[in-house]
This record gives C-alpha cells, sequence and structure tokens, in this order.
C-alpha cells in the first residue's frame, strides 16, 4: 500500500510542541513548496523552500538534509518529517528570517550606511550585543565573511555567513 495516506502513518508525527501559529506558517510554506500537490517535497522543492528563506546550500547539504528528515525512507519529505525537523529549531526561539530581515540587521551592523560592514562596524556592533571579539576574531571573522577580499563585508557576503550559520546549526553543513 504506497498510497499517500499510507506514507503519512509511516511518517514522523506531527511536534506537539510547535504553537498553533507555528504549525501553521509551516504547513503553508510546506504547500506553496509541494509544486504537485503530492504531499511531499523532493530534493528540488525541499532546495527552492531554502532558498525562499535566504539559504544558500549546496545539491549536497540538501541531499543530505533530505537524508536526515526522511524518517520513511521515501525519498521524499512529507509535511511531518519537515515539521519534525524544524521543531526543535522553532522551539528554541531561533527563526529563520527572510531577506527583509536580514537586511534590516545588516543595516544595523551598517552604522555609517555605506552599504558595506567595516571591521571597526563589526567590533562596534558585537560589543553592543555583549560579544566582544578579540583582535583574532574580528580578524578572523572578517576574513571569513569578506570572501571578495575589499575589506568590507557587502549585504551578499553577510547573507552567506548567515546561510551558512544556519545550515551549521541545522546540521547540514
Amino acid at each position: 500500500m504506497t498510497t499517500m495516506a499510507a506514507r503519512r502513518s509511516e511518517a514522523a508525527p506531527a511536534p506537539q510542541q510547535l504553537r498553533g501559529s507555528q504549525l501553521k506558517q509551516l504547513r503553508e510554506l510546506f504547500r506553496r513548496f509541494d509544486m504537485n500537490g503530492d504531499g511531499s517535497l523532493t530534493q528540488l522543492e525541499l532546495a527552492a523552500l531554502l532558498r525562499s528563506l535566504g539559504l544558500r546550500p549546496t545539491g549536497d547539504e540538501v541531499h543530505a538534509l533530505l537524508a536526515g528528515m526522511d524518517a520513511n525512507g521515501n525519498g521524499s519529505v512529507e509535511f511531518d518529517e519537515l515539521a519534525a525537523a524544524i521543531a526543535p529549531v522553532l522551539t528554541t526561539q531561533t527563526h529563520l528570517v527572510d531577506q527583509a530581515q536580514l537586511l534590516e540587521v545588516f543595516r544595523a551592523f551598517d552604522r555609517d550606511g555605506n552599504g558595506f560592514i567595516s571591521a571597526a562596524e563589526l567590533a562596534r556592533s558585537m560589543a553592543r550585543l555583549g560579544q566582544p571579539l578579540t583582535f583574532e576574531e574580528l580578524t578572523r571573522m572578517m576574513r571569513d565573511a569578506d570572501t571578495d577580499g575589499d575589506g568590507v563585508i557587502s549585504f551578499k557576503e553577510f547573507a552567506a555567513v548567515m546561510a551558512k550559520s544556519a545550515l551549521d546549526f541545522l546540521g547540514v553543513a
């Protein structure tokens, strides 16, 4: 019996610790990316969902994430499997952010409003957040984030670092 109902019965149960509004939003997001409406996400659909959240996973990362979520081993992710994987993230008050929210955070770090975060701006912002950086930490963060080597962090570089951090948090990277 390979009907959708049978597949659902094999899937992980929907986590009860998600609040109703979180579950509703997650279900809507799932439906939006379930392109063929079959009740499951393929690797391509999962990748599209992640990209909509501002993440830029590689194909291998998406494959690994799908394999980790696919509790019933059918090669796709049903809603209950996605909810089970996302619940720990949502219930620890870590929220996935969209591009507008990410831009708002970037602008808070970009104190002079020139569209780039300098080392001095990064140091001041981290100190204001209660996370002062040593010179070594600041140097490493700038080196890791400044992929084009121009000495400042652009929004694109900032978004890439945040996406990598999110993937690390989810255990994908």
